[in-house]
């Protein structure tokens, strides 16, 4: 899977299922801080991220990720891993 294919799965989840401001989109953008994710909003990327690539998120795999540019990083490294 591409880097871009990555990125469109993702703000397309990001937009239609947690119903982000598609404006607020951004490689830069923190999740929390930015974007709104909390706790909850984690639970739903959980799932939608297995049911989309395929994998189970672990959430200390998830500590270092703030970003959204991480955010893609991480799950490019696993769909292509």
């Amino acid at each position: 899977m591409t880097r871009q294919e990555v990125e469109e799965k993702v703000n397309d989840f990001l937009i239609e299922d947690l119903e982000i401001d598609e404006v607020k989109i951004a490689p830069e953008a923190t999740l929390k801080g930015d974007l709104g994710i909390d706790s909850l909003d984690f639970v739903d990327i959980v799932v939608i991220v297995e049911r989309n690539f395929g994998f189970k998120i672990k959430p200390e795999e998830m500590a270092g990720v703030a970003t959204l540019k991480q955010f893609y990083d991480y799950i490019e490294s696993k769909v292509n891993a």
